[in-house]
């Protein structure tokens, strides 16, 4: 059953192996999600772990994803029930974790965000609970069904444990860290052989664990290059550094024709 009436639940659509686009939110102001929806986004990432977003503001934003009729996943700022709680009875439809890099931290983000097996407190009086509306053991099945887990696999020692990682059970899929893992290596860059190397590693686990791959791209050509590696979601950019191009672009037309007219 869907989070928006009519549309497969992320879950369902991560399972499946969809293509997906999406883009990460990081300005609290709930224009972004709403402009990420009306492009045709298929899901936006609410980014609390780099955003300014606070619990109130991640609900504004949670109900702008409703508004607009788009997946709302949630970065957490670590592997933590409280805020990971705090994100899905407000809506969130999935959770994306940083820092993954042990199979109990794996294990610490399912639980967190399942009720059967889980550890997920219960309030049926939440956003996510239809406010009261759905008798409890049907709004757990829904939940529990509905709630994408995705990991992020973004530091070095996580690759020592990447095949025990993604065979968590409950586990949806991993998100691949490549700044973060660009920085930790001291690489160069996003393309540094140590990086690409680090990156196939988590393709292949999850190739082997079957279990999908997420990635940030800056370019409808680099998303070309990860979908054919096995990467069925991609993250493009931010409402941030979107809205800074778009920006830069306009005032470089203007400037232009200031200065040829």
């Amino acid at each position: 059953m869907s989070v928006h009436a009519g549309k497969a639940s992320l879950r369902a659509r991560v399972a499946k192996r969809e293509l997906m686009c999406g883009s990460f939110v990081k300005m609290t102001d709930t224009s972004s999600i709403e402009i990420f929806g009306d492009a045709g986004f298929d899901f936006v990432v609410i980014d609390q772990e780099h955003g300014a977003f606070d619990r109130a503001a991640i609900n504004l934003a949670l109900l702008a994803s409703r508004a607009a009729g788009i997946a709302a996943v949630v970065r957490v700022p670590e592997v933590k029930s409280d805020a990971i709680l705090a994100a899905l009875d407000g809506g969130a439809t999935g959770i994306l974790a940083p820092h993954v890099t042990t199979v109990d931290d794996a294990r610490a983000l399912v639980a967190a965000c399942r009720y059967r097996q889980g550890r997920r407190g219960f309030s049926g009086v939440t956003r996510a609970g239809g406010y009261g509306a759905r008798a409890m053991w049907n709004h757990i099945d829904i939940s529990d069904a509905s709630i994408a887990t995705i990991a992020m696999i973004e530091d070095p020692v996580a690759l020592d444990n990447i095949a025990q990682i993604v065979a968590v059970e409950g586990l949806d899929g991993v998100f691949i860290g490549r700044g973060d893992l660009t920085v930790a290596f001291g690489a160069a860059n996003r393309n540094d052989e140590v990086v690409v190397r680090a990156i196939n590693r988590i393709f292949e686990a999850a190739r082997v664990a079957d279990k999908a791959v997420w990635v940030m791209v800056d370019s409808g050509t680099e998303a070309q290059t990860f979908l054919a590696s096995g990467a069925t979601a991609v993250i493009v950019s931010s409402d941030q550094a979107l809205l800074r191009k778009a920006a830069a672009a306009a005032a470089h037309e203007v400037r232009l024709s200031i200065v040829q007219g």
